[in-house]
């Protein structure tokens, strides 16, 4: 078992800082207060050929996997800049076109999406199914040569910036899951803002789908087997949660340390005492644990390997110690923790959100209990 990261990661860690440094926390924490998608530091990652590095080398990606995707979101939150809609439109969109996609959607999407041009993102949830998938209502009815889509979503990131939703809707006598491709301009499709207090730079959209008609190459994969086919994606996107978790722990903690470090009351660093040190330290233990966890996770996944269990653990380790971590940054800076100067309350917002999505903590408890423990199902 080697621990070590090959040459070729390290330079790809290397790499990505290096374009994520000059934006860095206060370009970051000035969009996101905002509101303003981080258009520059978007097209810098994908002219760097970065943004697909999880895409197929025919498809002008990287032709790496997810272990390389989670090191580019760790590294770019790392530097304070992290991007949460590559969750969405590479660790899902692109590994689900990638893996069940046909030739021509693969053709029309994938090379986009490598670029950075384009974006495809995710649209599952719905305002009264919550975790619940089996409750999803939005449906997909077949009529001649077309499907027509009605229902509604919300809580989906990023439609104003990108060109295709992977949608989420049921089909058939059975009502059985299936997956379609969705140009955001779509006739009937209707995009309402959804406001959030949380500083973050990408916006929220409730989604009313209204006699949405879509060709019959609109479909992504077998008909029925989205539930199946969502799963591919749904790791990915624990996984590289986890990733930008334990990046946006790394960014917090470097600037508590310093801080701590030149910051003098008493006439010695604060961070000489053990009542600022220590918390620090128990956040830096618990963030390379998370590290470590979601490593894992990406090397199975990225094996074929089951990694059910290790993606939900990494996303659950790492959101809280991005939470502890941001916490303990605050608190180390003492009033100027919630100063605009200091740019701090960005990062702890987004934990706290991670906290909550891809999948809330108490569904991995729940998954842990029953999955891991074998204790009999609670929900």
């Amino acid at each position: 078992m080697d621990f070590v990261e090959t040459d070729e990661h390290r330079d790809l860690r290397a790499a990505v800082g290096a374009i994520a440094a000059p934006f860095g926390g206060d370009y970051y924490a000035r969009h996101a207060r905002e509101g303003a998608e981080c258009t520059e530091l978007w097209e810098a990652l994908g002219d760097s050929g970065f943004a697909g590095v999880n895409i197929g080398e025919e498809y002008s990606g990287g032709g790496g996997g997810l272990v390389e995707l989670a090191i580019v979101c760790e590294e770019l939150a790392a530097q304070g800049a992290p991007i949460l809609l590559l969750l969405v439109t590479h660790a899902i969109s692109a590994e689900v076109l990638g893996e069940y996609g046909t030739p021509e959607q693969r053709k029309e999407w994938l090379p986009g999406l490598a670029s950075g041009r384009q974006k495809v993102v995710f649209a599952i949830t719905e305002p009264n199914a919550g975790s619940n998938s089996h409750k999803l209502s939005t449906r997909a009815r077949r009529v001649g040569d077309e499907w027509i889509v009605t229902g509604e979503k919300y809580y989906i990131s990023g439609v104003d910036h990108a060109e295709a939703l992977l949608l989420v809707a049921r089909t058939g006598d059975e009502g059985q899951l299936s997956l379609f491709l969705v140009p955001t301009d779509a006739p009937g499709l209707q995009k309402t803002v959804l406001p959030v207090d949380v500083m973050l730079p990408e916006k929220q959209f409730t989604l009313h789908f209204d006699e949405v008609r879509l060709p019959a190459s609109a479909l992504v994969g077998e008909e029925g087997q989205g539930f199946r086919q969502v799963f591919h994606g749904l790791n990915p996107e624990r996984i590289t949660g986890a990733a930008l978790c334990v990046g946006i722990a790394r960014y917090a903690l470097g600037k508590a340390a310093q801080y701590a470090k030149d910051r003098q009351v008493w006439e010695k660093p604060i961070g000489s005492h053990q009542g600022v040190a220590h918390p620090l330290a128990k956040a830096k233990i618990e963030t390379e644990l998370a590290a470590l966890m979601t490593r894992k996770a990406a090397w199975l996944h990225a094996n074929g390997l089951p990694a059910g269990e290790a993606s939900n653990m990494a996303k659950y380790a790492a959101a809280e110690a991005a939470i502890a971590a941001c916490d303990a940054a605050v608190q180390t800076h003492g009033g100027n923790g919630v100063a605009q100067e200091f740019g701090l309350l960005p990062y702890w917002g987004l934990a706290r959100l991670l906290r909550i999505a891809p999948v809330n903590r108490e569904m991995i408890l729940n998954y842990v209990a029953q999955h891991s423990l074998g204790l009999p199902r609670s929900y």
